[in-house]
């Protein structure tokens, strides 16, 4: 005999669990208390109770039944289950609704008695603790109601050992559950799943953590996953395996490989039975690639691979999976000056490469994109050797001078010193500019400094060798343009493309503190040649010289061994 109250403990109060309960019971339609007198099935013809009748006919909607009572009684036709069922002279129970209603008629009820005496079944055949197996039939405010021969309730909160979001989608489902309530006097009974579960789990987890080795292979099912990897059921508890423990290879996230409630083996790495924590690996079922590594990649060797990540300092290269190699940005290309790896290479891009260096203890392979195409720089010498006239375009231009391509790769230095013989050259763009079609003579080759030094001035002969000291002696008059003003005097433009320099102290007899109180840019003027220096390819003029009476002076100041 079952207690008229009592309840099973799964960790909630019982005030709480009446509140939770009381608050779902009003939809369920079992708030009808029946009359206790119902349970006697003695036939006193009193409102409520139970008595035997037998199916007399059929009248529209509704069945006949005779109860021995002065008057027969009706019930609903659609209280039947099964049309099938309603044969005249069926004997069966009714419930006694009302003896006589506003027509004078007796009110039978047929699913009013079969709820009692289910009722009673279930009563006499399950007790708090009980597992029970029934379908959900029907969801209602708070949870599900259940069919065990009766509807008793199941909580939402009791379904799974996890939320679950929407209750309807249990309905239909053949549930097995834990009484963890019964309440004879209001008839209600309220079932916990989660309590079942949880109980049948903390025994797994038991078995588990007796038994469980280091290095053993268990099956699992992925029951979370996260950004640093993926929570394994095994059975009663949950292990981590770690996005690093996933693949030899690269993972961004360990949503590539795996996914929710996907059944995977996994090798117990560590575990901890006190703190309940199991570390799990996938890699490890395989073998690591870098045991072979340093047979299958010797150094010098060529690979391909497939470009997987790019840094500001070099594109790792995948050569197969779990086996990446860096190519560092210098040794990508021979002539180039990258700035960063995504000038050359793309992701998923596929590239030849060079084994430089491997160590397979810290599992590290340095590659080189450069190292599998020919140097270029090998035979520039043999092409380009000293004296050879090219021909190129100004590919860049710096304060010093101007690049002129060779060929592909190959660029050559033409200094502003080296532009002309004759004048002074302060920035390239005063001779050249960027895209121009140059000439011009190959001076030097370092091979090992990949450098090649051209001469645009030396496709000439040096004018200051004959030709300048033939033409202007000291005392000659030239006329000539100012071109520029120094702190230490002028120059002043002679001849095509030749100057000459026209000191502070030669502009008047009196002192001049700046050139600029004598001489304008632009202006022209009658000068004195002092004199013509080949060696140091200079020539002095004098203004003050041209004034009546004037004295030469054969060795006038010049401009300052640094000046520009």
């Amino acid at each position: 005999m079952v207690k008229r109250f009592s309840t099973l403990d799964i960790g909630v109060g019982v005030a709480e669990l009446d509140a939770e309960v009381e608050a779902c019971m009003k939809d369920m339609g079992l708030a009808d208390a029946y009359d206790t007198a119902a349970l006697a099935t003695v036939a006193d013809f009193t409102q409520g109770a139970i008595l035997k009748g037998k199916i007399v006919r059929l009248a529209g909607d509704d069945v006949v039944i005779d109860i021995g009572y002065k008057s027969e009684g009706f019930i609903p036709k659609a209280e039947f289950d099964n049309p099938q069922d309603i044969e005249p002279g069926t004997e069966l129970e009714v419930y006694l609704d009302q003896i006589e209603d506003e027509s004078g008629l007796v009110v039978l009820s047929k699913k009013k008695a079969d709820r009692i005496r289910g009722w009673e079944r279930v009563m006499q055949a399950y007790k708090v603790g009980d597992v029970v197996k029934g379908k959900a039939v029907r969801k209602i405010k708070g949870g599900l109601l259940v069919d065990i021969g009766v509807h008793v309730f199941l909580p939402a909160s009791q379904i799974d050992v996890r939320r679950v979001g929407d209750p309807g989608d249990w309905i239909g489902r053949e549930l097995e559950c834990k009484i963890i309530k019964i309440d004879e006097e209001r008839r209600n009974i309220v079932l916990s799943r989660r309590k079942m579960l949880e109980e049948e789990r903390d025994k797994m987890k038991k078995d588990l953590l007796g038994s469980i080795a280091k290095g053993e292979v268990r099956r699992g099912v992925v029951k979370n996953i996260t950004e640093f990897g993926a929570f394994i059921d095994l059975g009663g508890i949950d292990g981590l395996l770690h996005i690093t423990d996933m693949s030899w290879g690269r993972i961004q996230h360990p949503s590539e490989i795996l996914k929710v409630d996907q059944t995977v083996e996994v090798k117990v790495l560590e575990f901890d039975v006190q703190r309940e924590r199991i570390s799990l690996g996938m890699k490890q079922l395989t073998p690591n690639p870098w045991s072979q590594a340093g047979t299958k990649y010797p150094i010098g060797s060529r690979v391909k691979g497939e470009v997987v990540n790019i840094m500001p300092y070099g594109a790792f290269v995948k050569l197969e999976p779990g086996v990446e190699g860096l190519v560092h940005i210098s040794e990508m290309s021979w002539t180039r000056s990258i700035q960063h790896p995504n000038e050359l290479v793309t992701l998923q891009q596929q590239v030849e490469v060079v084994v430089l260096d491997i160590n397979v203890e810290k599992q590290e392979i340095s590659l080189g994109m450069k190292q599998a195409e020919a140097n270029p720089w090998t035979h520039v010498e043999e092409r380009y050797p000293p004296g050879t006239k090219i021909k190129g375009k100004v590919r860049n231009m710096t304060t010093y001078g101007a690049f002129v391509e060779l060929e592909e790769g190959i660029d050559g230095l033409l200094h502003v010193s080296d532009m002309s013989w004759t004048k002074k050259v302060t920035h390239p763009s005063a001779m050249l500019k960027k895209g121009d079609e140059v000439e011009a003579v190959v001076l030097s080759v370092d091979k090992e400094r990949k450098r090649v030094a051209l001469g645009l001035k030396q496709l000439s002969d040096d004018p200051w060798v004959t030709e300048i000291p033939a033409r202007f002696h000291p005392g000659d008059v030239v006329h000539g343009e100012v071109t520029k003003l120094t702190s230490f005097g002028a120059f002043v433009e002679i001849d095509k493309n030749l100057e000459g320099l026209l000191h502070i102290s030669e502009m008047t007899e009196g002192k001049v503190e700046k050139p600029e109180e004598v001489v304008q840019p632009g202006q022209k003027l009658d000068l004195k040649v002092l004199n013509v220096d080949p060696i140091e390819r200079k020539i002095g003029l004098s203004l003050k010289a041209m004034a009546p009476g004037a004295i030469l002076n054969p060795n006038p100041p010049s401009e300052p061994k640094d000046a520009k």
